[in-house]
């Protein structure tokens, strides 16, 4: 197995970019619990090479696969076998990543400022961070790029800053792309960071925040696997990180924090999606995080944004447990996903992570809950699995705007209480 590992990289490093033709994108419904744990063998059958999207998860709830062409039959054969229906949610994902990449050749031409760069497309993670220095220099006394550490392939981790002034003043965080291949989660922190800028003054709700809270935005919370989902692999997840006596690579940033670390709802194979690593904060831009929200100390709120599944999420994933803030939170998110679904009326679920998806331990809500920031929530942006994490560029704009009125409902409690 390890030996197939290391050759399809070998491949990959000849021949270019990871090809997907023929790969479908399968949406399995399992009936009962018995045919939830039939999923979850094909889960272990690493020679299938399937990349579990969404699940498995609790009877009902929608289990959608990656299936590479040369499993597709297999799969199917096994499903069946069992009385487990499907659909085929996307029939061929190469069709998908070609159009992607036609949206954005078409729209290559460098941004020399803020008001001319297209938020309507995807981009790589050196026009992004082309982007973070425009916007610093086009507003110095309120935005300022802060680096926080490093990635594990050396990349600087960079996260801005927007404040009107003071010290030691409370403040929101808001991170977006720390699974990499979620690219409308970088897409729609670019949008925030400029719709900060452009609304501060002019939105009441906004400029009351930000006369006495700061706001930190990391638009590219894990660079390395970014930067590989442009060069190599599309569909990466994970960072980079190598390991001693492994031939796979990367750690699930999701599920390598120090909130139920190594428990069910992560993996222990380092081959796996959700491996979590040999430890906590093993990963440099896990600690990265940790280090920065310990030494800042007053934290209020903490949002970190992925995709797909249109979701709100709190605390707890790792146990069954409520939170003790259960209630509040759960106020909140109804209200944060009611001014969401106001402008397209695009509907999300809301709840405890573990209720409401899967038990996901290690998770990063789940830290920063147990450090105090009682407002601690995880958003899964569109869509509920048409496109997954391959999302067209003509939604960008859209689901950042939605997205924005739900973090405004957020940011806005958080400063109305503090704590």
């Amino acid at each position: 197995m390890r030996g197939l590992l290391i050759l399809s990289v070998l491949l990959v490093v000849v021949f270019g970019k990871e090809d997907f033709v023929g790969h479908q994108v399968l949406r399995i419904s399992a009936a009962d619990e018995a045919q939830v744990q039939k999923v979850k063998e094909l889960e272990e059958l690493e020679h299938l090479q399937l990349d579990f999207w969404r699940g498995p998860a609790r009877p009902g709830s929608p289990i959608d696969i990656r299936v590479p062409f040369p499993s597709v039959q297999a799969v199917k054969i096994f499903l069946e076998a069992h009385d487990i229906s499907y659909t085929i949610m996307i029939e061929d994902v190469q069709s998908l990543l070609d159009r992607e990449q036609e949206q954005m050749f078409a729209f290559q031409a460098r941004a020399r400022s803020t008001d001319t760069f297209n938020y309507a497309t995807y981009h790589t993670l050196d026009e992004i961070y082309d982007f973070l220095d425009l916007l610093v220099a086009e507003n110095p006394q309120f935005v300022s790029k802060i680096e926080i550490g490093n990635t594990y392939e050396g990349r600087p981790i960079y996260v801005l800053k927007f404040s009107t002034g003071g010290s030691s003043r409370p403040a929101i965080w808001i991170d977006t792309g720390i699974h990499s291949r979620e690219w409308i989660t970088q897409a729609s922190g670019v949008w925030f960071a400029k719709k900060i800028v452009q609304d501060f003054g002019q939105d009441v709700v906004l400029t009351a925040i930000l006369n006495s809270m700061d706001i930190f935005l990391e638009i590219v919370t894990n660079p390395d696997g970014f930067y590989f989902t442009h060069s190599q692999n599309r569909l990466w997840r994970k960072t980079r990180s190598l390991m001693s006596g492994s031939a796979c690579v990367g750690v699930d940033a999701n599920r390598n924090w120090d909130a139920g670390f190594g428990l069910p709802g992560a993996s222990s194979n380092p081959c796996a999606e959700t491996y979590h690593g040999k430890s906590a904060n093993s990963e440099t831009e896990v600690k990265a995080i940790v280090d920065f929200v310990k030494a800042h100390g007053k934290i209020r709120a903490f949002i970190s944004i992925h995709s797909y599944s249109q979701l709100l999420l709190y605390p707890y994933g790792y146990k069954q447990e409520a939170a003790p803030d259960q209630a509040e939170l759960d106020q909140l998110a109804k209200s944060a996903v009611t001014a969401l679904a106001s402008l397209y009326g695009t509907e999300f679920k809301y709840g405890s992570i573990i209720d409401t998806i899967y038990q996901a331990s290690g998770n990063t809500v789940d830290w920063t809950y147990s450090q105090g920031i009682k407002y601690s929530f995880t958003f899964e942006l569109r869509d509920t699995g048409r496109y997954g994490f391959l999302l067209p560029a003509a939604q960008i704009i859209p689901t950042a705007q939605e997205t924005w009125l739900a973090l405004l409902t957020i940011m806005e409690h958080a400063h109305k209480n503090p704590y």
